[in-house]
């Protein structure tokens, strides 16, 4: 039999009234907390993250391939490049590429009795993978294709239509701006408005064909303002991009979207300090939670450490026996705070709980993404911290002299 574990789970599980019983439950509460506000607060962010690299990895794709210009802004129309089979066939071939699609833009003014607004016209062909803003559609449908001439659609922005009073169905008076020459006016109907909820979209795009754009810019079948390449694993986005720069033309250039929205990021990378700083500061509030509860019950339990040191036990043996308690506790906590957390992060994707100010945090319901391999570590880092800054208070067993603890009261 292990003495050291009997005696440690005897005083655990002690159903009597005592003290210690009172401060085991609460550093088991207190770590409780600690490991689910961990796990939450790292579910959090990391759903806050995902989610909004997602967006806007579904409005732009993960890399974009266009000709080489250094100083274009990123609403800025963009040099024609020709198409290319042979460079799309080589992209394809590429098996972190999941599809490619042909885009250009357009600067345009969009012009009702309600007032004017700016926007970057961004033009798409038939073949558009439209399935990956299907999130983003909230009335109507996308652009439809003719099968001669070009798109007489349009779709805008929930906040462009609200801006100008627009609905599905309405027609919109929009002139696109001619580089030395009056703008051209055209007469398109809304066929439906979408919302990304990221300012950067929503307040300067449109989307439309690029048929029309072509048009505009006298462009012939074959000039487009460039590609959006669309990888399988957005973890692999800068390996692929620069694996596929070797296969362009030399006046073409590419670029992950991270670095054409390097404010996006930027924004979204400071997350990762506040996951640093919550795990750091949880996990201190436990150990200094259980610091103090074992401190109290080696005082406590002074009358028995002196017995046990009277009948023979050695140092090791007691320590052993408060850090068996100790690891009990921290178990225990340890185990109802990753069932609280993992609880709560589900009652969150059930049922969307906590909601946003979309236009602060470009989403109207905090999302959560609980990764399990971080769930494992928490919990493990969590034991193995409070282990170690434990084995200092359990030093106080060897300054305990037997006959003045048997007589301590």
């Amino acid at each position: 039999m292990n003495i050291a574990r009997f005696i440690a789970q005897r005083i655990a599980f002690n159903p009597e009234r005592t003290f210690s019983r009172f401060i085991i439950r609460l550093a088991v509460v207190a770590t409780t907390l600690s490991v689910a506000v961990m796990i939450v607060a790292l579910a959090f962010t990391n759903g806050f993250q995902r989610a909004i690299s997602q967006k806007v990895f579904s409005f732009w794709g993960h890399i974009r391939v266009e000709h080489y210009e250094p100083e274009q802004t990123i609403i800025a129309e963009e040099t024609p490049i020709a198409k290319n089979d042979t460079v799309v066939q080589a992209l394809h071939s590429n098996p972190g590429v999941a599809y490619v699609d042909a885009f250009a833009t357009k600067s345009a003014m969009l012009k009702t009795n309600e007032g004017i607004e700016g926007i970057l016209f961004k033009g798409v062909e038939k073949d558009f993978h439209f399935e990956r803003l299907s999130a983003f559609l909230k009335q109507g449908h996308w652009v439809s294709f003719p099968d001669s001439g070009y798109s007489h659609e349009i779709d805008l922005s929930e906040y462009t239509a609200n801006q100008l009073k627009l609905k599905v169905g309405d027609e919109v008076l929009i002139y696109f701006i001619q580089p030395n020459a009056p703008p051209r006016a055209r007469k398109l109907k809304v066929a439906g408005i979408y919302k990304t909820g990221i300012e950067e979209y929503d307040h300067n795009f449109a989307l439309g064909d690029l048929s029309l754009v072509r048009r505009l810019n006298d462009w012939d079948s074959t000039k487009i303002g460039g590609y959006e390449v669309c990888v399988r694993d957005a973890r692999q986005m800068r390996a692929v991009n620069d694996s596929i720069r070797e296969l362009l033309p030399p006046e073409w250039n590419c670029q992950t979207i991270q670095d054409v929205y390097p404010n996006i990021f930027d924004w979204l990378n400071l997350q990762n300090i506040t996951k640093i700083l919550t795990l750091v500061i949880m996990i201190v509030v436990a150990v200094l939670n259980l610091i103090t509860c074992l401190i109290i019950l080696v005082l406590e339990r002074t009358r028995m450490v002196g017995v046990l040191k009277a009948i023979g036990s050695s140092d090791q043996t007691i320590q052993t026996i408060f850090l068996t308690h100790a690891a009990l506790i921290t178990g225990w906590g340890i185990l109802l705070g990753t069932t609280l957390g993992l609880g709560l992060c589900w009652i969150q994707q059930r049922t969307g709980l906590i909601k946003l100010d979309e236009d602060a945090y470009y989403m109207s319901v905090a999302p959560v993404h609980v990764v399990g391999w971080q769930v494992l570590l928490i919990d493990a880092v969590t034991l193995l911290v409070c282990f170690l800054v434990l084995l200092i208070p359990v030093q106080l067993v060897q300054r305990i002299s037997p006959v003045k603890a048997i007589r301590f009261n």
